[in-house]
């Protein structure tokens, strides 16, 4: 016999705690009748009371919790086989860490926002294998396809402006995934990107790129994320102050969505275009476009699984609460004999 949830058997450790509780509630009983009677007066004026019945029903109530936190437990023995199918697509996130995504016009700030949101567009997934690319000036994979989650969690929380070179290379991030599909040698039609940033590119590259993606038959979902009036760039120094970045020439530089390369880039591939505006992320409406889209058998595995048998623990506390319930603590009363001068 095993326990799925063991760490339910600590509460059997109370039911001493409880037994004291009891006895302390008998004898606090008992201290308070003394008040109106003598101790030695109280069985012949409460006659009908029996100690052993309630010595019973505090050993049935005791019992009775006892099952009930077995079965909390899920005891478990006997084994099946279970056949599992998983179905998913492979999800490749291309997130834009350049230094524009500091800026605040998305709170905490748009690289932060998008961090958090990925986070929770990955707790909603099945079966699904994800991977992870950052870019900037140039374009890093962090986590290849994978069904591990917690590794993308994890990776996520440290990214960070000034991991690559400046700027935005729109380009270089969709070349990085599609030579990650090209090594993974899954068909087309079950791969999908997801491309966050605010679109800032200097050149052309990346509608190229994205033509390239659609002769491949790959998706590209992009998510548009800031304001599109121009904003500064935070730029926090050591000692704690906040400057905003400058150009050469000492002007502070601004930055603003650029939704017109990332329209472009999710047109031609046959995907779509969502615009992450301040109070609202779009990365659930991703989530519903991908989960229409057909998938593909991922794995099919035989599983061995214990059998639960919680049940009749559960059965067996509940006789022993309806039991202590039915059982009265008053006994057959006792006949009183008469005095000599009654």
């Amino acid at each position: 016999m095993r326990f799925a949830e063991p760490n339910f058997l600590w509460a059997l450790f109370t039911l001493p705690l409880f037994l004291l509780l009891f006895i302390y509630a008998y004898h606090r009983r008992k201290k308070l009748a003394s008040r109106f009677a003598s101790i030695s007066m109280l069985p012949k004026i409460a006659t009908s009371l029996s100690p052993w019945r309630r010595a019973i029903k505090t050993s049935l109530l005791l019992l009775g919790l006892a099952f009930l936190i077995l079965a909390l437990a899920r005891p478990q023995w006997g084994r099946q086989m279970e056949h599992i199918e998983r179905k998913g697509l492979d999800v490749l996130l291309l997130q834009d860490i350049s230094l524009s995504m500091l800026a605040e016009d998305v709170k905490p700030n748009r690289l932060v926002r998008s961090r958090h949101e990925i986070s929770a567009f990955l707790d909603t997934l099945s079966g699904d294998r994800v991977g992870l690319v950052a870019f900037s000036g140039e374009a890093q994979t962090l986590v290849p396809l994978t069904l591990d989650y917690g590794t993308v969690q994890l990776i996520l929380r440290d990214l960070e402006p000034g991991w690559l070179l400046p700027g935005t290379d729109l380009a270089a991030a969709i070349d990085k995934g599609l030579q990650m599909f090209r090594r993974s040698k899954v068909p087309s039609k079950y791969a999908v990107m997801v491309l966050m940033g605010d679109g800032e590119e200097q050149d052309a590259k990346a509608v190229e790129k994205a033509k390239e993606a659609a002769e491949a038959g790959i998706r590209i979902y992009t998510v548009g994320i800031g304001s599109k009036e121009g904003v500064p760039i935070p730029e926090p120094s050591k000692n704690g102050d906040v400057s905003y970045h400058k150009d050469r020439f000492g002007n502070i530089v601004t930055t603003h969505l650029e939704e017109k390369t990332l329209q472009d880039i999710a047109g031609i591939t046959g995907a779509r275009y969502f615009y992450a505006s301040p109070g609202e992320f779009q990365l659930q409406k991703v989530l519903s476009e991908i989960q229409s889209l057909e998938k593909r058998d991922t794995s099919s595995d035989q599983m061995e699984n214990y059998k639960d048998r919680y049940q009749i623990f559960l059965a067996i506390a509940a006789l022993l609460f309806l039991a202590e319930a039915l059982l009265s603590e008053r006994g057959k009363k006792r006949k009183q004999v008469a005095g000599r001068f009654s």
